[in-house]
């Protein structure tokens, strides 16, 4: 018997003319931060909009004409149709603000942002966690200022993973193709056809599709190689995020630096900042650099050229996470590009060096290909400089050029619509106040009834999610009803109210998943008391190839089965925007205890805060500038020289301290009312102090004031009169370089060791300049008080010594000074070179001390 042929068909809806512009609110991605464009959809057909997982371009695919119909004859609807629509086009049209004006004029300059992946909803999965989320809202963020910002990345068909746990709790990896017609997406078109770049592989060309995404005021550009000039080996290149070998991984960083480079260039896109997000993209360096040289400069002077205008930013502390590659593999991949490009390999593969050990660092490579970098938090920045510090092999890594930018997050997409309908009732210019501190004071004079009534709202709905995947997940694996009644019994019970602690991020073995679980029977003491009870709710991905993070997540599923300690674990599998965002807003705890400086900044705790949860985090990346001794608890890191098996325990034993003495009876002291009034007064300063200090905004004109604006500048400044600044300065480091090793400084004469508060000290030291002139260098008396000394007016830290006439062959540099502290101080000595057009006086590297 033969079996039938089957086929798919799809028979799509037209929409009624009364709702033609759904169409246009589903292809930008405005949607993902607007609840009101997201909240049309689902009032059409709420089942339809769960199961195709929040997609407007998939829902109208799939809504049924009558559904359509229905809506389009609905008043109710329609009114909030045109509510929607007017805010959308009242946002559409609104211009940029006078500060990014003043800063950055869209007339004149233009911010390209280059990253791996970016994540802006589910509905669009070309990310994996949180670098992906960070570059989604650092371009919502650069939209909702106005900023002259277009960004670029890579069209992945699969995107990152989605993830099962099976009932032996081992990680499943799933894979899906998604179609561009489903996706926030549009070909760019010139002379009616799809724009395709080309980037030289070994052997071929590799071509690629170029797609727009439509962000409110800006555009994301992204490449795509599976397209019919490609062989199929090459139309996967763009598969899957971070998938595939080492081969796979600088083919594809090839593309997104190189070819999203030569994608603008196409369109005519001229920026005069880059910004390049991570190591991954680049490569770019290196097509700018060939587009420089094509105007007559040599390759150093165009590299000059090409890294005034760029800031490099790295975000993580862990060596696993920087991409390094042989040099054999960089060889092949990269040789049939540097050829055409009329580059020299070898000084190619000088950029990316790191110690000189025969590899290919693309964190190096950002780092001498830009002028301006940072880390994304304080201490990151600390870390970063110290990591990075061979670059500047001779400066003292908390003075080379390594600043930082605390990360934040979007609000308008991870506060709940019910904590903006509050705002918007108590202080209705909230959102124009995002920056300022002070403003937020008007979170205390919410009634604490009303707060709680609304955490208690969200943390019903969070109950309910939770209730569905689990559901879902257990009937999947086969699990017995009553055990998913069991395991979610605490959560459905609103009377108990038990206190719920969320940990929700990547399972890596540094962010320590399982620390909280190293006193075993004193955690289920805690977790289980009849009149206290906590649940603790999991959820993260490991990557597909890390296996011990993989075995993290069996570890929490395995205790999760167990029965005394059932209902008081929970694991929820695939991780994604949707689930942070009930987490985000339902947890009363978001804990947080990765292994100290391994969280670069970290932002989900930052999206719990602005949503009312009290953070419990290790004092790492951001929340080492964020708690304040009142907005949540901290766990003190131990000495990094310590013993590491001694620094867990000591600090799991401190978690679980402030657990039992603070968190939970401050959480259960219930008065007449039926919440804790002191916990909500902690969460009020949580939510103010957090949330206008650590959102988007503040990030990005941080940015724009810090490094968009200077790098702008300082990319017009060497780049006027074709390059002749950066001819001149690349002429200079090359005579410095040939020189610096023949330089040498010490102190000429003796230097008194004490005098009156008002009296002049001489200072005098002879630099043999091996051929330099005086003014190639800088002669610099650094000095630091006596930390014991009076108190008293800071005085400058640092006095430049002029030259003052040769001697037996040497240049005398001196200068007279006051002593400008009171007390004690230090005084030391230095040399380094100098000139005019560097980007930062350190940048070479180079430094001597008497």
């Amino acid at each position: 018997m033969h079996k039938a042929t089957e086929f798919r068909l799809e028979a799509r809806p037209q929409l009624p003319e009364a709702l033609h512009r759904l169409g246009e609110l589903a292809n930008d991605l405005f949607y993902s931060w607007n609840h009101g464009v997201r909240g049309l959809f689902a009032r059409i057909d709420l089942r339809l909009w769960q199961k195709v997982e929040h997609n407007p371009k998939l829902f109208l695919r799939r809504v049924s004409q009558h559904r359509l119909e229905e809506a389009a004859a609905d008043r109710a609807f329609l009114a909030e149709y045109r509510r929607v629509l007017s805010s959308y086009d009242a946002y559409v049209e609104a211009g940029p603000g006078a500060e990014v004006v003043e800063l950055l004029n869209p007339e004149t300059s233009l911010v390209a942002y280059f990253c791996a992946e970016f994540g802006f909803h589910e509905s669009f999965p070309i990310y994996s966690g949180g670098l992906g989320i960070l570059a989604g809202d650092h371009c919502k963020a650069a939209s909702d200022l106005g900023l002259p910002f277009v960004a670029v990345g890579l069209l992945y068909q699969q995107g990152y993973f989605m993830q099962t746990i099976d009932a032996q709790g081992q990680q499943v990896a799933r894979y899906q193709c998604h179609d561009s017609d489903e996706l926030p997406i549009s070909p760019v078109e010139q002379d009616g056809e799809q724009l395709k770049i080309s980037v030289p592989f070994p052997g071929r060309e590799l071509w690629a599709r170029v797609w727009q995404a439509r962000v409110g005021h800006i555009r994301l550009y992204l490449l795509d190689a599976n397209t019919p000039e490609n062989n199929e080996q090459d139309r996967e290149l763009t598969l899957q995020l971070y998938g595939g070998d080492s081969d796979t991984r600088i083919s594809q960083e090839i593309l997104l630096g190189i070819g999203g480079t030569r994608a603008l260039a196409a369109l005519g896109i001229k920026p005069t900042a880059w910004h390049i997000n991570e190591g991954h993209a680049a490569f770019q360096i290196l097509e700018r650099c060939r587009m420089a040289m094509e105007h007559g400069l040599s390759f150093e002077a165009a590299l000059e050229s090409v890294a005034a205008c760029t800031l490099f930013t790295t975000h993580t502390p862990v060596p696993a996470g920087h991409d390094i590659f042989p040099r054999d593999l960089v060889a092949h991949a990269l040789g049939p590009y540097t050829e055409t490009a009329g580059l020299d390999f070898d000084r190619v593969f000088e950029l990316g060096s790191k110690n000189g050990d025969g590899t290919f660092n693309m964190t190096s490579l950002g780092l001498r290909g830009s002028r301006f970098h940072n880390g994304v938090s304080r201490i990151h920045g600390g870390v970063a400089s110290e990591m990075e510090g061979s670059i500047w092999p001779q400066i003292p890594p908390e003075e080379n050029p390594i600043g930082y930018i605390t990360n934040g997050v979007h609000v308008s997409t991870f506060l709940a619509p019910e904590w903006a309908s509050l705002f918007d009732m108590q202080a209705p210019t909230w959102k124009s106040e995002l920056r300022n501190p002070d403003f937020w004071n008007f979170v205390d004079r919410v009634p604490d009834y009303h707060y709680w009534s609304v955490h208690k709202a969200l943390k019903q709905q969070m109950a309910e999610f939770i209730v569905r995947r689990l559901r879902r997940q257990h009937q999947r694996n086969g699990t017995g009803h009553s055990v998913t009644e069991r395991m979610t019994r605490k959560l459905v019970s609103p009377e108990k109210d038990a206190m719920v602690i969320g940990f929700a991020r990547r399972f890596a073995t540094y962010k320590r998943a399982t620390l909280i679980f190293s006193d075993l029977p004193r955690l289920e003491r805690l977790l289980t008391d009849p009149d206290n009870p906590v649940v603790l709710v999991f959820a993260g991905k490991a990557h597909p190839k890390d296996n011990p993070g993989q075995q993290l997540i069996k570890v929490i599923h395995d205790l999760s089965m167990q029965p005394s300690l059932m209902g008081h674990i929970i694991l929820l599998e695939d991780y994604d925007q949707a689930m942070a965002r009930r987490l985000l807003s339902g947890v009363d705890v978001w804990l947080n205890t990765p292994e100290y400086p391994k969280e670069a900044s970290g932002t989900s705790g930052e999206k719990a805060a602005m949503n009312g949860a009290l953070n419990l985090s290790v004092l790492d990346g951001w929340w080492g500038e964020g708690y304040d001794g009142n907005n949540g608890w901290a766990i003190a890191p131990r000495d990094i020289r310590l013993d590491q098996e001694f620094r867990n325990r000591e600090e799991a034993r401190d978690l679980l301290d402030l657990l039992e003495m603070e968190i939970i009876p401050l959480y259960y002291k219930r008065e007449a009312q039926g919440y804790s009034k002191d916990w909500v007064a902690r969460s009020k300063a949580s939510m103010k102090t957090i949330t206008p200090r650590f959102n988007s905004q503040r990030m990005v004109m941080d940015y724009v004031r810090n490094y968009y604006q200077p790098a702008s500048a300082q990319g017009h400044r060497l780049a006027a009169n074709k390059g002749e600044l950066a001819n001149e300065l690349a002429q200079w480091k090359a005579r410095i370089r040939a020189a610096w090793h023949g330089v040498n400084i010490r102190m000429h004469g003796c230097v008194t060791d004490r005098c009156n508060w008002d009296d002049e000290v001489e200072l005098s030291v002879e630099v043999a300049l091996n051929g330099l002139a005086p003014e190639d260098i800088r002669v610099e008396c650094v000095v630091s008080p006596d930390c014991t000394g009076s108190h008293g007016e800071p005085g400058p830290d640092s006095f430049i010594l002029e030259p003052a006439g040769d001697q037996d062959g040497k240049t005398l540099f001196s200068a007279r000074i006051k002593a400008p502290y009171p007390g004690l101080q230090t005084l030391r000595l230095r040399a380094y070179p100098y000139h005019d057009a560097l980007t930062h006086p350190l940048e070479m590297g180079a430094m001597l001390w008497a």
